[in-house]
């Protein structure tokens, strides 16, 4: 019966949640079940491991943390759980989010280096390294893999190799990036990951992961303990002895991720990853016939979010264009840059160059309507 239940299709170029496909829509619409009967256990036992595969990890080194939440208790967990008794966290931070671990290591009270640059430039790798090499009381390094307020790519890579070699753990923010932009744990030196079912995994809000190197984990059970419910080793330890998540999961939305990682492992890394690098590609040509400039040079973009310019005009607004094009099933979002005005458009979802291109004809409805100039027009 599920199968002939249609819902309308609203193109998210917010980023995130995403577009999703009805049969994960539907995948939450199952009998009732107490989450801790075993079946539903063994579910989620399977679900740990293919979070892992999507950033090849090696199953006997690296497992996934299940928690209920967004993106962002995933940054709590990480932070408040990794960090040994004084020694303290470096946030590499150039934007919204890395600034938000900032803000965390600051609530908890975290010793911590704000290591600070431009939002539209990548870090200084040489910075980096001066900056772990003055300190030798770094234990835990923070960054975000795509800067998803602006479309940044941080260079991931190269800054955990730089870690390692000074003996510390990396940890990275992969929220937007995870089953979107291939990632390859050993090879990009990373420690932890997280991300959550609503981005690139194309799934519901509520549930988020951390996938990381149980030894670390295991290791991190000393370490003081900042939070309950955040705990990254008390839920792992749950998981491990029990097989369930120690309070209550999202029953319906777990089931609606589990639909979401069949449909990522049928479509593949690489045609999925094609895919939305094609609709990104269509973002920038639509962009660019509209005369739209971007906030980030072209080859710093990470492949998924295009944080756009507003124009010079007087005639401009934000929210009547963003009314005019959601009343006609395209959402799009501001930007979280805090030295220029902008709004996004992301490569997210389910979603195809068609989509991308029947938006762009609303969009230029929408101008038209506003009486906004085309193509739009920038001073200096």
């Amino acid at each position: 019966m599920q199968e002939h239940v249609k819902v309308k299709r609203n193109i998210l170029l917010n980023p995130g949640p995403a577009t999703t496909t009805d049969t994960v829509k539907m995948a939450q619409v199952v009998p009732d079940i107490c989450p801790r009967e075993k079946a539903f256990a063994d579910m989620m036992k399977v679900m740990r491991e293919d979070f892992v595969r999507i950033v090849h990890g090696d199953p006997g080194r690296y497992t996934s943390v299940l928690f209920c939440g967004s993106g962002t208790i995933n940054m709590d967990v990480c932070l408040n759980s990794l960090l040994p008794e004084g020694r303290k966290v470096l946030v590499i931070n150039n934007g919204a989010y890395s600034s938000r671990a900032v803000q965390i290591c600051a609530y908890y009270g975290l010793p911590f280096i704000d290591l600070q640059f431009p939002e539209d430039e990548q870090p200084d790798i040489e910075e980096i390294e001066r900056t772990l090499r003055e300190h030798p009381e770094i234990a835990l390094v923070y960054t975000t893999h795509n800067e998803t307020g602006t479309g940044l790519l941080n260079p991931i890579r190269e800054i955990g190799a730089l870690v390692h070699r000074y003996g510390a753990v990396f940890a990275v923010d992969t929220t937007s990036t995870y089953a979107m932009r291939p990632i390859d744990m050993e090879a990009d030196h990373i420690d932890f990951c997280m991300a959550s079912a609503q981005k690139g995994l194309m799934a519901m809000t509520g549930l988020s992961f951390v996938i990381g190197d149980r030894a670390l984990i295991e290791k991190s059970a000393q370490y003081p303990r900042r939070s309950y419910y955040c705990n990254l080793y008390l839920q792992y330890h749950f998981f491990e002895t029990t097989g369930e998540m120690h309070f209550t999961p999202p029953v319906q939305t777990i089931y609606a991720a589990r639909q979401a990682l069949d449909e990522y492992f049928a479509e593949g890394e690489e045609a999925k990853w094609q895919r939305h690098l094609r609709v990104f590609e269509a973002i920038h040509a639509g962009l660019a016939r509209l005369g739209f400039q971007d906030m980030i040079r072209r080859e710093l973009q990470a492949g998924l979010v295009v944080a756009v310019k507003y124009p010079d005009d007087e005639n401009w607004d934000f929210e009547r264009v963003h009314d005019y094009c959601y009343e006609r099933g395209f959402t799009i979002y501001p930007g979280k840059a805090a030295v220029q005005n902008t709004f996004r458009l992301c490569a997210l979802g389910a979603i195809t160059e068609r989509d991308i291109e029947d938006f762009f004809v609303v969009l230029e409805e929408a101008l038209r309507t506003c009486g906004v100039q085309i193509p739009v027009r920038y001073e200096g």
